[in-house]
């Protein structure tokens, strides 16, 4: 797969600055930067590519969580950490689990992605607010929306015994931010 670079407007506090990201429509980790992006109130963001990199003038930052955190501190506005220390724990702790990939088997990423998601309908259930850690968008969600995406898409999960993370994709499928950023709306996805 072909990195691709696309250009996106971000409407700064200085004027309009010029970013790059390179991404892959398909993958989860390009997902959550288009998602943090779109919710940064950047414009024209096309993302293509496999592995996210985000060049911001001479500044280029490769892997999401990376990325994330460079927009976090660069562009405060709609914050994506929550100030309450065992939320944002949570947010950091979300990544963590993130970067474990199972191998493609459909019975057996049902499994683990049940197994996975049966913790997290624990982990969050005191926490949860209309999102993953409040009533506001965190980091938390720019993770758990595509993993959810991708377990309903793809792996075909059925979410019923997942009642909070059903609630949560419902949420996210209304967010223009997280509709924007669907791998099947990206110029490089299959038609």
């Amino acid at each position: 797969m072909e990195a691709q670079e696309v250009e996106a407007q971000a409407a700064t506090g200085s004027g309009q600055q010029q970013l790059k990201l390179y991404s892959y429509w398909m993958s989860s980790c390009s997902f959550r930067v288009r998602i943090a992006l779109n919710l940064k109130e950047f414009r024209k963001l096309n993302p293509m590519g496999y592995v996210p990199v985000l060049v911001d003038g001479d500044t280029v930052v490769a892997d999401s969580f990376a990325i994330i955190l460079y927009l976090e501190e660069k562009y405060p506005q709609h914050p994506l950490l929550p100030p309450d220390l065992q939320k944002k724990a949570i947010n950091y702790q979300k990544y963590i689990e993130e970067k474990v990939r199972p191998v493609e088997k459909l019975e057996w990423v049902q499994f683990h992605i049940g197994k996975g998601f049966l913790a997290l309908e624990e982990l969050l259930n005191n926490h949860a607010g209309k999102y993953a850690t409040g009533d506001e968008v965190y980091m938390a969600d720019l993770f758990l929306a595509p993993q959810l995406y991708a377990a309903i898409t793809r792996f075909q999960l059925d979410m019923t015994q997942f009642p909070l993370l059903a609630r949560f994709h419902e949420a996210y499928n209304k967010i223009p931010a997280f509709l924007d950023a669907l791998p099947e709306k990206q110029p490089d996805a299959p038609s």
